[in-house]
């Protein structure tokens, strides 16, 4: 194989990794039931009129399965810590008892898990859409060397190469749902 089609393999399989990390970042932020700090990122806090992550200007953590304690570096960011973890709708209320927020993660009733269920199939299926663009994307710059020069043999076997790195990067985040639903259902 030429070493114009294998550099186009090497960014598929690139962009690849990408998707499924993001696929495995957004499955993160989907609660299975127990407390993660992760459930907070992307919560944005108002400090001193610029939206800075939550994670910059408190540490949170979690001494058990069902709380996560969020203590702000600064007093007087309380408030609008409380308000933005309010604002993200995460079905968690906050409690402020003046030095720390407790967030205590309610057990998940069955119709619950079913929705989150959906939510994680949902990602993966957008994972998996932007795995198989990647493939669509490579296999189009395949078919344009070809005009450019590189031998119809070595494009087959390029398009060949880069339908095994879709099958086998669609069956990563296969695992990844297959995971985070046990997760989810496990009560």
């Amino acid at each position: 194989m030429s070493e114009i089609v294998k550099k186009q393999l090497e960014e598929a399989k690139d962009s690849m990794n990408k998707a499924v990390d993001h696929v495995e970042l957004e499955l993160t932020k989907i609660r299975a039931g127990k407390a993660s700090p992760q459930m907070l990122d992307g919560i944005y806090v108002d400090y001193y009129g610029s939206p800075t992550p939550l994670s910059q200007v408190a540490n949170v953590n979690t001494p058990d399965a069902r709380t996560i304690i969020v203590q702000p570096w600064e007093k007087s960011l309380i408030q609008a810590i409380e308000k933005a973890i309010s604002d993200a709708n995460l079905g968690i209320n906050p409690q402020n008892d003046g030095i720390v927020i407790r967030l205590v993660v309610p057990p998940l009733t069955e119709e619950r898990r079913k929705d989150l269920v959906k939510k994680v199939k949902a990602e993966g299926e957008a994972g998996k859409i932007a795995i198989r663009n990647i493939r669509k994307d490579t296999n189009e710059r395949i078919k344009k060397l070809q005009k450019e020069g590189v031998s119809e043999d070595e494009a087959k076997v390029g398009e060949a190469e880069v339908q095994k790195l879709t099958d086998s990067y669609i069956l990563k985040v296969d695992k990844h749902i297959d995971l985070k639903e046990k997760d989810i259902m496990t009560v």
